[in-house]
């Protein structure tokens, strides 16, 4: 799945987390963007963000986790529109 990782610094000597979100219908990527518009909301999105990259839905890194809301929209997205 194409998706985009949001940093979220770890509090003290917790480890930073990467949490990944399905990109925004209809953004198209040029690879300097300085903004993702992200799927699970309308109103926000990832600043500064990596490039998108193929992510798997099982992840198995650690520190890393999928953003719920995108995760349910990926979930119950029809398969032909995947």
């Amino acid at each position: 799945m194409l998706a985009t990782p949001e940093r979220v610094p770890g509090y003290g000597r917790a480890p930073d987390q990467t949490v990944w979100h399905k990109p925004g219908d209809g953004h198209r990527c040029t690879g300097d963007c300085d903004f993702h518009p992200i799927a699970c909301s309308t109103d926000e999105g990832v600043v500064a963000p990596a490039p998108k990259r193929d992510v798997p839905l099982r992840l198995d890194q650690p520190n890393e986790s999928w953003c719920l809301a995108c995760l349910d929209l990926i979930r119950t997205k029809p398969a032909a529109e995947k």
